[in-house]
């Protein structure tokens, strides 16, 4: 699978849009030239921008810089979720903003994006609102709706940049199939036994330098990537109320005391106390 770049169609007239999207059955790892801002409300997800993956819980807002790789966020949602999606057009940062002094901030903000950034506590609270709101304005209204977005987003402190260094994918550009028929094969194996070798030979290297390479790519190693991808899996299958047992095999683990250890480690509590603190969340 290589990495897909998404044609984005915008309406004439109009330098961005807003909608609620919905891929959790698909694979959907993409770019484009579009810088973009999602909004996830979801019990559990997963979210991958660039080198990061990692879980988020109940809720998660993400501004994802132009030609930055990434996952769709609602991937593999297996409980009732809504996501609202917002993209700029292209020239959105040269034409609207770097020639009005007064946002400099904004392009401060947005010349960051490229990092990932995830925003949390109050000022995710305020734009997921605006947000909602936004839906139901005339366009007018929605443009200066959104500058007020951005402006919060500027100011606020509550945000993790989620990589360290230009993930974009120029980054990426010699790694297209390579990287893509990777995540393929996780995706499709994290539950059975994913044998790294295997991997390192459907990529034409040996093992020793899939393992450099893997490293370099994603800050972890293959085995490590692996288990944080089947520890996300596995919250989401404890909040369908499925027995711990029963989850542990479903994502490929033999041993359930090692899946409850390496549970913990992860998400800093047992898969017990996961699902007795999370589901009744769900079911309501």
């Amino acid at each position: 699978m290589k990495i897909q770049k998404e044609i984005i169609d915008f309406e004439e007239g109009k330098s961005f849009k807003i909608f609620e999207a919905s891929m959790k059955h698909h694979f959907f790892w993409h770019y484009h030239p579009e810088i973009e801002l999602v909004y996830v409300e979801a019990i559990s997800g997963i979210r991958h921008v660039g080198k990061d993956i990692s879980g988020f819980m109940e809720s998660d807002l993400l501004l994802v810089g132009s030609n930055v790789p990434h996952l769709n966020f609602d991937y593999g949602i297996k409980t009732e979720y809504k996501q609202l999606v917002l993209q700029f057009k292209e020239n959105f940062l040269d034409e609207i903003i770097l020639p009005v002094p007064e946002f400099d901030d904004i392009k401060k903000l947005l010349d960051r994006s490229y990092l990932g950034l995830s925003f949390f506590g109050e000022t995710k609270k305020i734009v997921a609102k605006k947000l909602h709101l936004m839906k139901q304005k005339n366009p007018f209204e929605s443009l200066i709706a959104l500058m007020e977005v951005l402006q919060i987003l500027s100011q606020s402190t509550e945000v993790k940049e989620l990589n360290k260094e230009d993930t974009r994918v120029k980054w990426f550009l010699n790694d297209k199939i390579r990287m893509g028929t990777i995540y393929d094969y996780i995706n499709e194996n994290y539950d059975k036994n994913p044998n790294v070798n295997v991997i390192a030979e459907m990529v034409s290297l040996s093992t020793p330098a899939f393992c450099r390479y893997f490293k370099k790519q994603t800050n972890m190693t293959f085995t490590d990537f692996v288990n944080n991808y089947r520890i996300n899996q596995a919250k989401m299958l404890l909040l369908q109320n499925l027995c711990i047992s029963e989850v542990s095999f479903q994502v490929g683990f033999e041993s359930l005391s090692y899946f409850n250890k390496l549970f913990k480690n992860y998400i800093g509590e047992t898969p017990t106390a996961f699902k007795k603190k999370h589901l009744n969340k769900v079911e309501s």
